[in-house]
């Protein structure tokens, strides 16, 4: 951790809402007149997408597990290299994950590849990462330790699932059979690699459906944010002026002396209220 150069980590999994948590801090960082580092958590994937199709191929047959979410998929040490040297000296290693052509086009390369690893500017004002892994410890590697402000965003698990079998067939062409077959193959590093960080973050926001979602393989819409709660978990409730957050939102409540339960429309509002003081704290303490 560093006052100097604050390390930000937004870590979830892809369709637990990572356009509302942009927006917001977006918002936040430009009220604050904050230059931040933006780093991806794709660009730390081991394998391009080429190599990964391969590299799956490979572990399958010789019966092991390969993901996007695991430590054989990615570069740990890399995410937790960065974070340690940016709160040391303000730069760091970093590269792209070029997901589309448009993406490429810039690069001359082809989707599916990376940049060049290159060092991070030297006037950015903190470094904001967002990806599947801003909190993860492993043997080799503690990324969580150098982040002054951790914050989890996740559906529940069957939510999740629903989210990604209506992305990856309606976006990206796979079969629900496909999708399903790589929610199962995924399912040992979730479980050893992801759902862990969660009890790690300072902030957790969690999207929880009031619709029944108890068999996602055949759910034929995803619930929308008016269908949903958030439940938002506080590591530090002493930190927390509850009685305001209750106030400025409408429609929450507290089930628990650390939990904010708030309607589901309102998840940008309330990451904006939380997380505004929180980030203005630690620019003052990087200012003086």
């Amino acid at each position: 951790m560093s006052a100097k150069h604050p390390v930000i980590a937004v870590t979830g999994s892809s369709g637990a809402g990572t356009t509302t948590v942009k927006n917001a801090f977006e918002h936040l960082f430009r009220r604050e007149s904050i230059k931040p580092a933006v780093v991806e958590g794709d660009s730390f994937h081991r394998f391009d997408r080429k190599s990964m199709k391969t590299a799956v191929e490979k572990a399958r047959q010789e019966g092991r597990t390969l993901s996007h979410f695991g430590a054989e998929g990615n570069h740990f040490n890399k995410i937790a290299e960065l974070f340690q040297t940016y709160g040391e000296t303000g730069s760091g290693k970093v590269r792209k994950y070029l997901h589309n052509h448009d993406e490429a086009k810039p690069y001359s390369q082809e989707p599916g590849t990376f940049t060049p690893w290159e060092d991070i500017s030297s006037d950015s004002d903190l470094l904001f990462y967002e990806g599947l892994h801003g909190g993860v410890i492993t043997a080799d590697a503690n990324a969580a330790k150098h982040v002054d402000l951790l914050v989890g965003v996740v559906p529940i698990v069957n939510l999740e699932w629903i989210q990604k079998i209506h992305r990856d067939t309606a976006e990206r062409g796979y079969s629900a059979d496909a999708v399903t077959d790589t929610i199962l193959r995924r399912m040992p590093d979730y479980v050893q690699y992801i759902t862990p960080q969660f009890s790690r973050t300072h902030i957790n926001f969690q999207r929880v459906p009031i619709v029944d979602t108890s068999n996602p393989f055949i759910a034929r819409d995803i619930p929308t944010p008016d269908e949903s709660f958030i439940i938002i978990r506080f590591r530090y409730p002493q930190q927390h002026d509850f009685s305001y957050y209750l106030q400025m939102l409408l429609g929450s409540w507290m089930s628990r002396p650390n939990t904010l339960v708030i309607p589901g429309s309102k998840m940008g509002m309330a990451m904006e209220i939380i997380l505004e003081p929180i980030i203005h704290d630690l620019m003052e303490k990087k200012r003086s």
